[in-house]
Parts: structure tokens; C-alpha cells; sequence
């Protein structure tokens, strides 16, 4: 086996690992009993608009973080959040779904363009410069760490995988677990917005 296949292979394994470890982001809260997630962004979109935490408020939000060079789970939730929004019909206009790069080295506004034909129409993808980024993925709970190859000109990026759910206020509301069923995020989207 080649050491190029054998690192895709141990970052794949490594980002499932993190995925699930994650998962228990859940169950860090706030004093009020409210769940700590989210907070002021300023970044840029793929149309290359300057946007804050404010241009989104108004709508449910469906936040992930990731990156467009992403083998496996980034281009995964994205599908299956387009899938979701297809069947939700008509509610779909309520909700804004917003990919933010963790590689914004790469993800420049041209690169998140050319990606975003692939998905939802509705997807706002985020971008800016390394601090601005880790700024908000700290406040997301957002694990990720560059893995750098042998070469040092290809890498992946370890991150965690959960999909936020936030409400109209930008307020945390529920997760989504990577390899969540499309029908699933359709049911629950349902179940909170009218």
C-alpha cells in the first residue's frame, strides 16, 4: 500500500473518530440553561459580500464547518442538507444553510463559487482570513488541525463534523451527526419550523 492511500486512509479514520467524539458537544451549556453555541461572525460569502452573524438572523440557520478539498464528509453533509431542503418544499425559503471553510488558505471566494453549483442554491459559504475563521470555530466548538503529507503541497484537515440547527434569533436549537438520513433532517426541520 502506497504512504499517499495509507494517509487518506488514517485522516479518514481520524475525522470519524473526531466526529463522533464531538458529538458530545451537546451537553455543554450556558448558566441559563441555554446551550453556548454560535456568535459574531464577520466573513466573507461566495459572491464575495461581507456578512456578520446579523445577515442571517430572520431565517433557521443550518451551520457546518469543513473545507471544499474535503475526500468524504464535507461533500456527505452538504448533499444530504440539500437533500433535506428539496423535500422541505416551501420551508426551505425559511432557512439559510451556511458552509464555513476551515482552509481558507484555499477556499478562496472564487473556490467556494465554483463549489457551490455543486449544492443547494440557498447555501451561504463563508469565508475569510485564518483568524477570522478560528475565531468562529471556537465559538461553534469547532475542532480542526491541518495534517500536512510528506510532499507538504496536498493536506486534509481534521475537523469535527456536526451540523448546527439555530433558530430565527440565532439561538442554538439541535444537532445533526454526520451521516445524519436526509429524511431525518427533513422530519426535524419540520418539526420546528412553521
Amino acid at each position: 500500500m502506497s504512504s499517499r492511500i495509507l494517509f487518506f486512509i488514517i485522516s479518514l479514520l481520524a475525522m470519524t473518530i473526531i466526529g463522533t467524539v464531538t458529538a458530545g458537544y451537546h451537553i455543554w451549556q450556558a448558566r441559563d440553561g441555554q446551550i453556548n453555541i454560535g456568535g459574531s461572525l464577520r466573513l466573507i460569502d461566495h459572491t464575495g459580500k461581507q456578512v456578520s452573524e446579523n445577515t442571517y438572523k430572520g431565517t433557521w440557520q443550518i451551520v457546518l464547518f469543513g473545507y471544499t478539498f474535503c475526500p468524504d464528509i464535507c461533500p456527505t453533509n452538504l448533499m444530504v442538507i440539500t437533500k433535506a431542503l428539496n423535500k422541505l418544499g416551501p420551508l426551505a425559503d425559511k432557512v439559510t444553510p451556511i458552509f464555513i471553510t476551515i482552509d481558507p488558505q484555499r477556499d478562496t471566494v472564487k473556490q467556494l463559487a465554483s463549489y457551490h453549483e455543486y449544492f443547494h442554491p440557498r447555501f451561504a459559504m463563508l469565508t475569510g482570513t485564518p483568524q477570522q475563521i478560528a475565531k468562529v470555530a471556537k465559538d461553534f466548538r469547532v475542532y480542526y488541525n491541518k495534517t500536512e503529507n510528506e510532499a507538504g503541497s496536498e493536506y486534509l484537515i481534521d475537523h469535527s463534523s456536526i451540523t448546527y440547527l439555530l433558530d430565527p434569533k440565532g439561538n442554538y436549537v439541535t444537532y445533526f451527526s454526520h451521516g445524519t438520513n436526509p429524511d431525518i433532517m427533513t422530519e426535524t426541520l419540520r418539526k420546528y419550523i412553521h
